[in-house]
């Protein structure tokens, strides 16, 4: 019994060890916020706002916080997770449903540190992962425009997330797991202009939010990785930024990157997905300037591997010879028509499929999603026109689907593995498009 009771209290010890660190994770940098609440209300000045909006134009915030259909910034979107579902939160000034009764120093606290005026831990669902990087300064400059929208009253829905994920607990332990406040910190062996770009990339613009695998418990290895990933529940693929056989654009010239921010579209194709839609309310209203420098962080990414070069399989020999002529009929009547009878699409309309990068990538989630579902290029400013493609979700089967597909993966000099069925069915029951 004495061995028993020296157990369990030693066991206690352990729990409220580890009970402790988790707190102490979990409140490190935080600002104190009941000091400054009484701080100078002073107004901001015109271009202090005007900054905060376009701040929120880098970190695309309206993406997220508008509902089809609902008032702009009024949250109520839902956000699926593999965990159960996040709805966003009421950004306006309404003092009982948004953020009206908060002070700069709990909004700062928010994007710095992810917990709410109440002192309740967010869901990084809100990417305050790597809204942390983001400067005083510039949330302030945010908190200042947000409040010059108009209020709406809109509760925000609670979230409908599985246990044990659904408590405080559980993500506290994830945090401490996780989740470090920082800053971003110039590197001072590159120019300011890299910086630039690695902070708007890293910070506002939060691309490894997207661009990074996650594990299973939905965490990315920081905002430094870009080397893609599968967009959980979406089912888009985000490709690596740092592979030349994906979207890495280390050999492509700065201007070519920032008409693809600017416009959603080169000579050689258009943004689809998640991507479109971060062009379409994001980087087409940024400056050249920042542009620029994040196109400079971009090429300045570590280029492919050389492991990467040989993961590209020689997919004629393996390609099943009825799929082939399959494929090929297939593309014939549903697809030369706009791309070409060769895969040399037309510029600035219609992407070349052969030789494209997002043909051959080793995932096809992303074709597959078109072909089902199709879409548009975002319409910009400078392509307020976009061509689009037609869904084909009613029109083909998963087999021809697959055939169609393999047929452009494999067609022209592309060399990438076949599309199965089964690829295609588990897209198709489970894609969002």
């Amino acid at each position: 019994m004495k061995k028993l009771g020296i157990a369990l209290l030693a066991g206690m010890v352990v729990l409220v060890a580890v009970a402790a660190l988790v707190w102490h994770l979990n409140v490190q940098d935080e600002p104190d916020v009941s000091a400054s609440v009484a701080a100078s209300t002073s107004a901001p000045t015109p271009a202090v706002v005007a900054r905060g909006q376009y701040l929120a134009r880098a970190g695309d915030c309206m993406a997220c916080h508008t509902a089809r259909g609902g008032a702009t910034f009024a949250g109520g979107l839902a956000l699926a997770t593999p965990f159960g579902t996040v709805y966003t939160s009421n950004l306006t000034p309404d003092m009982e449903t948004g953020i009206g009764s908060w002070s700069s120093a709990e909004f700062w606290r928010a994007l710095h540190n992810g917990r709410a005026k109440s002192g309740r831990l967010l869901y990084p669902a809100f990417p305050y992962t790597n809204y942390t990087k983001v400067t005083r300064e510039d949330s302030d400059a945010l908190y200042a425009w947000l409040r010059t929208l108009a209020p709406v009253h809109q509760p925000n829905r609670p979230n409908a997330l599985r246990w044990p994920y659904n408590t405080q607990a559980a993500l506290a332990v994830w945090r401490a797991l996780f989740f470090k406040p920082g800053a971003y910190i110039p590197d001072g062996n590159r120019t300011a202009e890299w910086n630039r770009g690695a902070y708007l990339i890293q910070g506002l613009g939060h691309c490894s939010a997207c661009h990074a695998t996650r594990n299973v418990l939905g965490a990315t290895s920081g905002a430094l990785d870009l080397a893609g990933g599968l967009i959980p529940v979406q089912n888009w693929y985000a490709p690596s930024l740092e592979s030349a056989h994906e979207a890495g654009v280390a050999d492509w010239d700065v201007p070519r990157i920032v008409e693809l921010f600017k416009t959603g579209t080169t000579r050689h194709g258009w943004v689809t997905g998640p991507m479109a839609e971060a062009v379409l309310n994001g980087t087409q209203y940024l400056s050249q300037q920042d542009l620029v420098a994040m196109a400079q962080y971009l090429k300045a990414l570590p280029g492919a591997k050389a492991s990467d070069a040989a993961s590209v399989p020689p997919a004629h020999a393996r390609v099943n010879p009825a799929v082939a002529l399959w494929g090929a009929r297939l593309y014939k009547d549903n697809c030369a028509q706009c791309h070409g009878a060769t895969g040399q699409g037309v510029p600035h309309a219609y992407p070349a499929l052969a030789g494209n990068r997002a043909v051959t990538m080793d995932s096809p989630a992303n074709l597959v999603q078109m072909v089902l579902y199709g879409g548009f290029a975002p319409a910009t400013a400078g392509n307020p026109r976009p061509f689009g493609m037609p869904p084909y979700v009613l029109v083909l089967n998963d087999g021809e689907i697959a055939a169609v597909l393999t047929h452009i993966r494999t067609a022209w000099g592309n060399q990438a593995t076949q599309v199965s069925n089964v690829q295609v069915g588990q897209l198709r029951g489970s894609a969002t498009p």
